[in-house]
C-alpha cells in the first residue's frame, strides 16, 4: 500500500456535529469537512480534542471515517486521531485509518495513568505500530500535557524515531509552550520530523523556525485567513496576516473552545443543531454566545461559503 505525501499547512481538528439524540450527524460532518478543504485547509485532523473525540466510541469514529471517504474526501487529506487508553482500541482505529489511505494518524499517549515512564510510553506506541504492521502507517505524536498530563519527552521522540524512522514522522504540540515546539524542531526537524504547533498564533514563528504548519481549533472557523498566512509566510504581508489571525484566535480562546466553535458555526451557517455538544460539555448560554458573536463581527469576521443555499 502506497503512502500519500505528508500534509503541510493548516489542518483543522474538525468539530463533530451531533443530532438532537446526540448521535453523530454524518451529513453535517461531511459538509463541514468539504467546506474546510474548499476554504484552504490542507488536511483534516478528525477526532482531535476539539472533535470531542474522547466522547465518541471507536465504532462511531470508524463509521464517520468510512462515510467521509465514501463521500469523496480523499484519505490523503486525513490525519485522524487514533490514540486511546488501550492498545487494542488504538490499534483498531489506526489500522482502519491506514486502510482508508490516511496521510497519517495523530496519536495521544495513553492518558488515564499518570506518571508513567518513557519506557511504558515507548511500549505503547511500539505495540500499536507493530499491531498495525503496515509500511503505509505514519504516526504523528500528540503532546498535550495540559489535558493528558502525560508529556512526550525529547528522549522518547528520539527513541521512537530511531526504532521507526519511516513511521514516526511528526508531532502536534498543544502544550502552549513555544519553547517546547522550538526544542523539538531544533532537535529533529533536520531528520525530516514534522512539527505542528496547535495555535495559529505561533504559525509564522513556527514556519520560520522550521515547522510545517499548524493544527488549530480555530481552523474550523477561520480557515481562509490562516491558510493565506501559510501561503504567504515569506512575504512582506506576513506580519500583518499573522496579527489578524492572532486577533481572532485570542478572542475565541477566551471562551470554552468547543462550545464556542460550534456556536460560531451555528450562527454563520444558520443551523441551530450545530450548537449541540455531548455531555459532560454544555452549550454556551445565550448571553455568552451573543457576546462572542458580537465581538467577532466587530472584527469583521465572516465564514464565506458556509451557509447552505
Amino acid at each position: 500500500m502506497s503512502t500519500p505525501p505528508r500534509l503541510q499547512g493548516l489542518l483543522a481538528p474538525v468539530v463533530t456535529p451531533f443530532q438532537a439524540n446526540l448521535l453523530p450527524d454524518s451529513d453535517r460532518f461531511i459538509r463541514h469537512c468539504q467546506w474546510l478543504l474548499d476554504s484552504g485547509c490542507a488536511g483534516l485532523a478528525i477526532f482531535g480534542t476539539n472533535s470531542e473525540a474522547n466522547s465518541l466510541a471507536a465504532g462511531e469514529k470508524i463509521e464517520l471515517m468510512h462515510k467521509l471517504v465514501g463521500a469523496g474526501v480523499s484519505g490523503a487529506r486525513l490525519m485522524p486521531g487514533t490514540g486511546a487508553c488501550s492498545v487494542p482500541e488504538a490499534s483498531q482505529l489506526t489500522a482502519e485509518a491506514v486502510k482508508l489511505g490516511a496521510a497519517g494518524v495523530l496519536m495521544l499517549p495513553p492518558f488515564f495513568y499518570k506518571g508513567v515512564s518513557d519506557e511504558g510510553l515507548f511500549r505503547y506506541y511500539s505495540q500499536v505500530i507493530e499491531n498495525v504492521g503496515s509500511a503505509a502507517l505514519r504516526v504523528y505524536l500528540y503532546h498535550i500535557p495540559p489535558v493528558s498530563q502525560v508529556p512526550i519527552s525529547l528522549p522518547l521522540i528520539e527513541r521512537l524515531i530511531k526504532a521507526y524512522p519511516e513511521t514516526v514522522v511528526g508531532l502536534k504540540d498543544s502544550s502552549g509552550q513555544w519553547e517546547y515546539s522550538k526544542s523539538v524542531i531544533d532537535a529533529f526537524a533536520a531528520t525530516g520530523f514534522d512539527v505542528f504547533p496547535a495555535s495559529e498564533t505561533l504559525l509564522l514563528q513556527g514556519l520560520r523556525a522550521g515547522g510545517k504548519g499548524c493544527i488549530t481549533a480555530t481552523g474550523n472557523i477561520n480557515p481562509g485567513p490562516i491558510s493565506q498566512l501559510y501561503d504567504n509566510w515569506q512575504s512582506e504581508q506576513a506580519e500583518a496576516l499573522q496579527a489578524k489571525v492572532s486577533e481572532t484566535r485570542q478572542l475565541v480562546q477566551k471562551y470554552s473552545m468547543i462550545p464556542a466553535l460550534k456556536a460560531v458555526i451555528s450562527y454563520f451557517s444558520q443551523e441551530p443543531e450545530w450548537r449541540i455538544v455531548r455531555p459532560p460539555l454544555e452549550e454556551l448560554s445565550g448571553d455568552v454566545e451573543a457576546d462572542l458573536i458580537g465581538k467577532l463581527e466587530a472584527l469583521g469576521f465572516d465564514m464565506p461559503g458556509l451557509r447552505a443555499e
